[in-house]
């Protein structure tokens, strides 16, 4: 038979043209393209490898064998097709993090405003020469403000970009599981061991159970292959492999119906309309096999498979983060403000210098003039220098570093440093079902044995009839027990792999039932008790399988499968009140009474199993039929069960449990503010069960699926939204197109997955998270943030220390603002008042004020750690300011009291009469009251509410009180020592005690502001909505030069 290729044409995905064959290029000696391949496995077309005369075809076309597999392995398929291997992702280097940080605008901004600083303090210094009250000559030290501020940005980031570099190293250690494992290959007719690495295109692999599929192929030959495929699809059912021609059989028949109204389907579209547990040919790289061998042919490897496209398409770069945005919208704010503000004081200066030049009779000469006109640009370029916060970013950069460093403690491993203060601000979580809210592993919640013997997980106290699960071992008769147990042991085909279980899941949750609840052996040692005589697989016509196993002189089939199947076949069942189970010790422990099955038992049964069918429960009938002579050997299942008379075991009801702590989760989610909805490819019954025992599902809300919410118009999508909390049946492109509409409604989206179907949904959110334990690699790779022990309700850590961060950096503008519109408005009263522009404190001096400032008040106020309130408030939306109207309340009461206060003590005789004539101890006492005044007030910044307890967790913070003694013990210490380098002078106890308590007014003047209301100050529209109001973002920083 021949084939004509020119006839034949399958549907390129990426480019969206029709690919005919045979393809043109001349250097491919192939029948195939790499994309031909590609979509073969993608669309899992079987009419196409039905055209290309099946496996013979494909073999032949790849230059291959389906026997004896590649002969050999040339540069020109690995050329044509690639290596098994994705190309290198280039890591940046500690040098090429550090140049990345140095791109934020505020640095840049630091960066400019400290060389101008550092120009114009080197030029006062080399020209002009100040002495201080006693005649001494003060250092030039006026260009230290440009260093300090130079050394603040370094800090910032030198300890982001650590923090980064060994974040992402950590994460490559925790993840690092050995890439380069051997795989069973068949070359040149012998089987080999090659390196999963040297995989090509062509080749033959042999898989086992346990065995994940290294690259996407097509099924030659095998036994009862399964695969789960739920990490790659989301569905949590093991897909059927078999030959293409059975798969064909099928899928003909599908498309004879759709024929008729001139459909073309593959089998992709089958297993998405049709039954979604028919078999196919194709094996997906990334799945695991659960049950049978095979052996298959690879057709696609590295960057062309399906596990590969998935990582390659991680590679993409990560959205800026909410406070990032914020920052940088800070730092046009003080570029502007700042100019602004120079411009003005230059222009007031000036005109003050022309009048007085014109009023000087003696007519000084014009560089006199030139001079002073110098010396006020130099004073009004320091007003532009004084509105750099430099130690902003390194109060956010210790934040977040010292969070993610608390997190981890706490089984959260951050990966990016922004994801934690992005977390903060979350408005809402799309978590996945399998494997994230729930365990993915099925587990016997509930069964009735008998008749009358039901038990159930967590079994309520006020039902008598139900008996807890951890009770059934003491419960249930001896005999009973260990026949349950045999039953399960035997009729499985389940193993196990060192300590893990490996097969399908609905046995290994019965072999786990067994053992945890019924005390049973090891499953090994009851299935070498009676040998099996024959094995009768999983059919999916029968819904049921068997084993028939020999005891003693009897043959015993033991059968499990479907209800609707198993039950109508049994006449008898088992007795769970006989006699002679309690009277002693049996001869046979397995010598179960049995009776006669009545219409009641029937319908009492029925109603249990519709009870286990409404909560979404997998049911499984246990049942066994004894036989004095060996059943027919050609005997089919289907006609086996058909003959009847069965004893009825049981019925064991399974379900993929929650997570320990999820449902809690949630409701902390829900009480934060923080809409969380289940998004899942699993069936619309089962993700609404889950979705209602986590707490996500309540009454009025709205469930859709995948290809409705696909099909909705942009309007009637943005207006179920906010209703929308299940999402099933999703398709991968339908969980990013969920994202991308929350986002563009201003959502702040966190995603939660494990499998690598979840990779493209977590790559496209603000933040997501992955399971460290059980989460795909490409999961993880996808991820910012990972839960090192799988536990969802960590998340609800990551809210509460995401909010504490913001918080953190709240309380630092707060502080730091009070002191930067001080520090202005003194530059500017002493530049006006003074002919020589004067500072009010020296340049050593400011430089502690800074130091204060900056890296201690960064510190300490960055390191309070979470309350139990911040789970308590609703999330801060995007467009929210830094400042809030109770910041700034607090920000310009504060600054007010110390724009009195200074004046009043430097340029009155109210206060210090006495110090008139002494301007060295006034000067000292000036300094020293302002240093107190920003220590007292770090202690009033510790809230950015109207509370009044300023010490709630104080003793909890640990470098808070150690900062506050370094802070006052060098103060002393300056003052008492400093002496000239410092230009201070030694203070009495009494004017120790008066700076002390001048700076300790700053608290009861903070509570009287708490007091009052925010909306006497600011005209809100909704006073509880403080956050909502958008105030001018007025930032100044001090200067060595300012006051």
């Amino acid at each position: 038979m021949t084939f004509d290729f020119e006839e034949i044409a399958i549907h390129d995905v990426e480019k969206d043209t029709e690919v005919r064959l045979p393809h043109r290029d001349p250097s491919n000696p192939f029948s195939f393209t790499v994309q031909q391949l590609i979509s073969l496995v993608d669309k899992k077309d079987v009419n196409f490898l039905a055209a290309m005369d099946g496996m013979d075809g494909l073999a032949n076309g790849l230059h291959s064998s389906l026997v004896h597999g590649l002969s050999y392995v040339g540069a020109q398929r690995e050329l044509i097709f690639g290596t098994n291997r994705l190309p290198d992702l280039h890591s940046k280097n500690l040098l090429q993090l550090m140049w990345a940080a140095f791109q934020d605008k505020t640095l840049i901004l630091l960066t400019v405003a400290a060389i101008i600083s550092l120009v114009m303090g080197i030029y006062e210094d080399t020209t002009s020469v100040a002495f201080d009250a006693n005649g001494r000559r003060i250092p030039g030290v006026k260009w230290v403000e440009g260093i300090a501020i130079i050394a603040a940005v370094a800090l910032v980031v030198i300890v982001g970009s650590v923090n980064d570099y060994q974040k992402e190293k950590q994460f490559r250690k925790l993840n690092a599981k050995k890439e380069d494992r051997l795989v069973n290959a068949i070359r040149s007719g012998q089987p080999c061991l090659i390196s999963i690495h040297d995989i090509q295109v062509g080749d033959v692999l042999s898989l086992e159970p346990g065995d994940i599929v290294p690259a996407d192929g097509v099924f030659i030959q095998g036994h009862g292959t399964k695969c789960d495929e739920s990490a790659a699809t989301g569905e949590s059912d093991a897909v059927r492999k078999a030959h293409w021609q059975l798969c064909c059989d099928d899928f003909m028949i599908l498309r004879a119906d759709d024929a008729k109204n001139d459909k073309s389907v593959s089998l992709a579209q089958t297993h998405a309309h049709h039954e979604p547990h028919r078999p196919d040919p194709f094996m997906i790289s990334g799945s695991k096999v659960l049950e049978g061998i095979c052996t298959y042919m690879v057709t696609a490897v590295g960057p062309h498979s399906f596990h590969g496209r998935t990582l390659m398409a991680l590679r993409v770069q990560s959205e800026m983060t909410p406070l990032q945005e914020k920052l940088n919208d800070l730092a046009a704010y003080i570029a502007k403000l700042g100019v602004a503000a120079a411009g003005l004081l230059f222009m007031l200066l000036s005109i003050r210098a022309v009048f007085d030049f014109l009023a000087d009779p003696s007519e000084p000469p014009v560089t006199q003039m030139v001079d002073q006109l110098t010396h006020i640009l130099i004073t009004t370029v320091t007003v532009v220098v004084v509105a750099v916060p430099e130690g902003l970013p390194l109060a956010v950069t210790l934040a977040l570093a010292y969070a993610t460093q608390r997190m981890l403690k706490e089984h959260n491993l951050v990966r990016i440093l922004a994801a934690c203060e992005t977390m903060g601000n979350a408005t809402t979580i799309c978590s996945d079902k399998t494997g994230t809210l729930t365990q993915n592993k099925m587990t016997v919640v509930a069964g009735t044995l008998g008749s009358s013997f039901r038990f159930q997980k967590e079994a309520p106290g006020y039902r008598a009839d139900l008996v807890d699960m951890s009770a059934v071992r003491c419960r249930l008769p001896l005999p009973v027990r260990c026949f349950v147990n045999q039953a399960v042991a035997v009729n499985s085909t389940a193993f196990r792999l060192s300590t893990t279980l490996v097969g399908n899941k609905t046995e290994t949750a019965l072999l786990t039932f067994s053992r945890d609840q019924l005390d049973s052996e090891p499953f090994e040692c009851l299935r070498a008790c009676w040998p099996v005589v024959r094995v009768y697989p999983f059919d999916s016509r029968a819904k049921c399988m068997a084993t028939v196993i020999r005891v003693g002189d009897t043959w015993r089939v033991h059968v499990k499968g479907a209800p609707e199947v198993l039950l109508a076949q049994c006449t008898h069942l088992l007795s769970m009140h006989d006699a002679s189970y309690h009277q002693g010790e049996a001869a046979d422990r397995y010598a179960v009474q049995t009776r006669a099955m009545t219409e009641h038992n029937y319908q009492r049964l029925a109603k249990i199993l519709q009870n286990y069918g409404s909560k979404s429960l997998r049911t499984i009938v246990l049942a066994y039929k004894d036989f004095s002579f060996e059943p027919d050997q050609s005997l089919l299942l289907e006609e086996l069960v058909q003959e009847g008379s069965f004893t009825f075991i049981g019925m064991l009801a399974i379900e993929d449990p929650l997570r320990a702590g999820v449902k809690q989760a949630v409701q902390d989610c829900q009480s934060a503010g923080v809409c969380v909805r289940m998004v899942t490819g699993d069936n619309m019954v089962t993700a609404k069960t889950i979705a209602r025992k986590c707490g996500i599902y309540q009454y009025g809300d709205l469930a859709m699926d995948g290809a409705s919410f696909r099909r909705l118009s942009p309007d009637l999508r943005a207006s179920l939204l906010p209703h929308l909390r299940v999402l099933a049946r999703c398709t991968p492109d339908d969980k990013r197109l969920l994202i991308q509409v929350l986002k563009e409604h201003g959502d702040i989206v966190a995603v939660t997955g494990d499998g690598t179907n979840d990779a493209p949904a977590l790559k496209a959110a603000h933040v997501s998270f992955s399971m460290g334990q059980s989460g795909t690699e490409v999961a993880k790779e996808a991820s910012s943030i990972l839960l090192m022990n799988d536990n969802f309700a960590n998340i609800v850590h990551a809210i509460a220390w995401g909010r504490c961060v913001n918080d953190s950096v709240k309380k630092f503008l707060q502080f730091q603002l009070t002191v930067n519109i001080t520090a202005v408005l003194l530059t500017m009263l002493s530049a006006l008042i003074s002919h020589d522009q004067a500072s009010i404190l020296t340049a050593v001096q400011l430089l502690w004020v800074n130091l204060i400032m900056d890296t201690f008040a960064a510190l300490a106020l960055a390191t309070d750690p979470p309350t139990p309130h911040l789970l308590h408030r609703q999330p801060e939306p995007r467009s929210a300011p830094l400042i809030t109207p109770t910041m700034w309340k607090m920000i310009l009461g504060q600054a007010l009291y110390q724009m009195i206060l200074i004046p009043t003590l430097l340029y009155t005789n109210w206060l210090l009469p006495s110090l008139h004539d002494d301007p060295a101890t006034l000067q000292t006492i000036v300094f020293t009251t302002f240093v107190f005044c920003q220590i007292f007030n770090e202690l009033n910044c510790r809230r950015i509410d109207n509370e009044f307890n300023i010490l709630e967790g104080l003793l909890r913070n640990r470098f808070f009180m150690v900062i506050i003694v370094i802070c006052v013990v060098g103060q002393v210490v300056i003052v008492q020592l400093g002496g000239s380098a410092f230009q201070t002078v030694p203070l009495s106890q009494a004017h120790w005690a008066l700076c002390v308590g001048l700076g300790f007014f700053a608290i009861p003047i903070g509570s009287l502001i708490r007091m009052v209301p925010d909306d006497v100050l600011f005209r809100c529209r909704n006073a509880a909505n403080t956050q909502a109001l958008s105030l001018p973002l007025f930032y100044t920083r001090v200067s060595l030069d300012s006051v």
